[in-house]
């Protein structure tokens, strides 16, 4: 397993296309007309379907072909010269824009859309479902005989990812690790078996208005996590309040990078994510979304 960034440094360069890297302009096409081919994380399939919808009937003469994948497959892609966005858990390192600009003659634009968390959760008869930080490392190496850790894969995926980088530091899965096919497979396996513990998006649990998801939440329940900033033994769920203000453990970043360097319709559709209606449909699926304004102020509730 290869750590952080450098999972696709090597890949991009094994997948290296000739051609123009900020993708070839389909004949006539403007910003509201036209294809375009993307490559999304899986984890992030429930919100990036319902911003997809959004987009697609406001305007009729665009259409976007959505691949959702494993998060180094969607960092490949990008390399190739018929995906032209793609929306993953990161943006590029200095290396890789110089990779870009020294290859391709172009800069991707890239930047956050929206704060994600990693929830955790367990079947409804569990009886345990409050984690210490260390109770998930010791799940996901291995110690913790007792339960199974399921993830959307063991390789390439930006949940196993963030678990090795960010929650193992550093260290390799264990082989108590199942991998499900999908978030959905996660769900599903967790929905089955009282001794598993489920790793997924927060869009995959989080909107419980959403009536594709609401059976699933009868199915599972979402665990609390140690707060390891909170000074106190405080337990969090992964609501948006505790993601913003990272409270909830387990956050990470819903970005964009973007290689076209011209007005189609990859860059009509990052701005749709970036302004209002784009930016209320993340904060619907209990994502943060970033373009939004917070102020945090200190008060004092008297009786």
């Amino acid at each position: 397993m290869i750590k952080g960034s450098g999972i696709w440094i090597g890949l991009a360069f094994s997948g290296l296309a000739a051609g123009c890297g900020s993708g070839n302009k389909t004949p006539q096409e403007t910003p509201t007309s036209g294809t375009i081919n993307i490559s999304v994380d899986e984890s992030f399939r429930p919100v990036i379907d319902s911003e997809i919808k959004v987009f697609e009937s406001s305007f009729p003469n665009v259409h976007i072909n959505v691949h959702y994948k494993a998060e180094a497959q969607c960092l490949r892609d990008l390399t190739t010269d018929t995906t032209r966005l793609v929306l993953v858990t990161r943006g590029l390192t200095a290396d890789e824009d110089k990779f870009y600009v020294d290859s391709f003659h172009s800069e991707p634009r890239w930047g956050q859309l929206a704060e994600d968390a990693v929830a955790v959760i367990v079947n409804p008869h569990s009886p345990d479902s409050v984690f210490e930080i260390k109770d998930l490392q010791g799940l996901l190496n291995g110690t913790d005989r007792k339960h199974v850790a399921v993830m959307d894969g063991t390789t390439a995926t930006a949940t196993v990812r963030y678990a090795i980088d960010s929650i193992l530091r550093g260290e390799p899965l264990g082989k108590n690790v199942q991998a499900a096919k999908s978030s959905e497979g996660v769900v599903d396996y967790v929905s089955k078996n009282e001794n598993a513990i489920g790793f997924v998006g927060v869009s995959w649990v989080g909107d419980q208005r959403d009536p594709a998801l609401e059976t699933w939440l009868d199915t599972v329940k979402v665990a609390a996590v140690r707060c390891t900033t909170c000074g106190g033994p405080t337990y969090t769920k992964p609501y948006q309040a505790n993601i913003k203000l990272h409270r909830y453990p387990l956050v990470r970043g819903l970005y964009y990078i973007l290689k076209e360097n011209w007005s189609g319709v990859g860059n009509n559709f990052i701005n749709f994510l970036e302004y209002e209606r784009g930016q209320l449909i993340f904060q619907k699926a209990y994502l943060w979304p970033t373009g939004i304004s917070f102020e945090k102020r200190d008060v004092q509730i008297t009786q």
